[in-house]
Formats: structure tokens, sequence, C-alpha cells
């Protein structure tokens, strides 16, 4: 199983779909890795460079509708390579979000309100997340607070995760 922890890369915009988590131009590559370079090349946030953004992030907070656009694998492949197995957010575009537990990762929902307490009281800060996986807690935790935060994950797509994605849970039920 993925690791679930680490340091937070906010991304307070909604709507960031899968040509700005991966531009199409890359997607002729098939190797997870040869996708890392160019991870949010394409992104629209003010004051985001992912070049210097991305450094030693492992977990992302986001707004409404993650990885919206193109039904491509790609998108999570980027962020794996990168070293980023979570994504919270207010709501993920329906395929993205089984993309990621078909491998292993975690797209994980949280109410308006809770992501909005995250963004007011953590984003900003250098905030370490850790997932209690089997609880399903989320810790949040920066130098002034920390918060356990409960989150929901239907028994399938733990399972999925639990595996290490599809292709695992395939090879060990099938």
């Amino acid at each position: 199983m993925k690791q679930f922890n680490g340091q937070v890369l906010f991304l307070n915009r909604s709507d960031i779909n899968t040509d700005e988590i991966i531009p199409a131009k890359y997607l002729n590559e098939n190797n997870k890795e040869d996708l890392k370079p160019y991870l949010f090349e394409d992104i629209s946030i003010d004051g985001f460079n992912p070049k210097i953004e991305l450094s030693n992030k492992s977990v992302i907070i986001t707004r409404e509708n993650f990885g919206c656009g193109s039904s491509r694998e790609h998108a999570p492949w980027a962020l794996e390579a990168n070293g980023i197995n979570i994504v919270l957010a207010e709501s993920f575009a329906r395929i993205f979000k089984q993309n990621m537990f078909n491998c292993g990762m975690l797209a994980v929902e949280l109410p308006n309100d809770v992501i909005d307490r995250i963004f007011t009281d953590y984003s900003g800060t250098e905030t370490q997340l850790t997932t209690q996986f089997d609880k399903q807690i989320l810790v949040l935790e920066n130098k002034v607070q920390t918060d356990s935060i409960p989150f929901f994950l239907g028994s399938f797509n733990k399972a999925l995760v639990m595996e290490g994605g599809w292709v695992n849970y395939a090879d060990s039920h099938y």
C-alpha cells in the first residue's frame, strides 16, 4: 500500500482539469516517470510555480471538480510520479476519481465547509497530513494547530487502495 502522508500543496482553485494536471502533448508517454517534470506545467493559479511549489509535497488539497476534462490515466500517473498519492477536494470528476483508486491512490471528498476551514486555518503554512487509513481519519498539523478529520471510503475503493490498485486487486481476486 502506498503512503498517504506528507507535506501539503494547497491549490485554491476549482475545476482543475486533466490538461492542467498533465498537458495533452505528453499523452504519448506510457512510462509514469517520463511525466514527472510536466505536472501542472499549464495550470493557471496566480503566484503558483510548479517547479518550486511541488518540491517535497506529497498531498494536494484543492477545491471542487478536480480532474475534470479528459478521462485519461496520465493525470493520476503524473501525480504519482511526483510522489503525490492523495488529493483532498470538495469533489472530483467521476472518471478521474476512479482512476485514482484504480492506481491505488486516494481521492478524498470532504464537505465544502471543511475544505473552507482547512484553507482558512492551514493555507500559507507548512502543513503536514497524516492518514490513519484503517480508522479513516486525516490528521492535519502545522506549528499552531492540529485537526483530525474523518473521511469515508467505500469498501471496494478501500480494497483497491489496500491492494495497490486495480491490477493487483484483479491478480489476487480473479
